[in-house]
């Protein structure tokens, strides 16, 4: 469960990278889309993840992992309602601060899911 969680949001974080490199280089935020396919995505994997926490024995790593996704996710939602919802341009350190604990949460996360037991 854990493994399938890592694949989801390792997918998820390349949409990420995708929406940081569209925000960074052309000075705008991206597309409403690939916001929501990158949210949906962070969802699912997130909700496989939560479950895994609450339903199984996971390494500690896998539970601050979860912490940090939705730290994450918070930030995402800000960024997605204050910002991108009235067309204002995303804040730099917000998106670096989004990234920064998602990236951080999956690589704990794959620690978790494939490191030794």
């Amino acid at each position: 469960m854990l493994q399938t969680a890592t694949t989801l949001l390792a997918i998820t974080a390349l949409g990420g990278l995708l929406m940081a490199i569209i925000r960074f280089s052309r000075k705008r935020n991206p597309p409403a889309w690939l916001a929501m396919l990158h949210g949906l995505l962070a969802a699912s994997g997130l909700t496989l993840l939560a479950y895994a926490v609450c339903m199984l024995t996971v390494p500690s790593s896998a539970i601050l992992a979860l912490a940090l996704f939705l730290l994450a996710a918070a930030v995402g939602a800000v960024m997605s309602l204050a910002y991108k919802w009235r067309q204002r341009l995303l804040p730099a350190w917000l998106v670096v601060g989004h990234a920064t604990a998602a990236v951080t949460a999956l690589a704990l996360l794959f620690l978790a899911a494939f490191g030794p037991a």
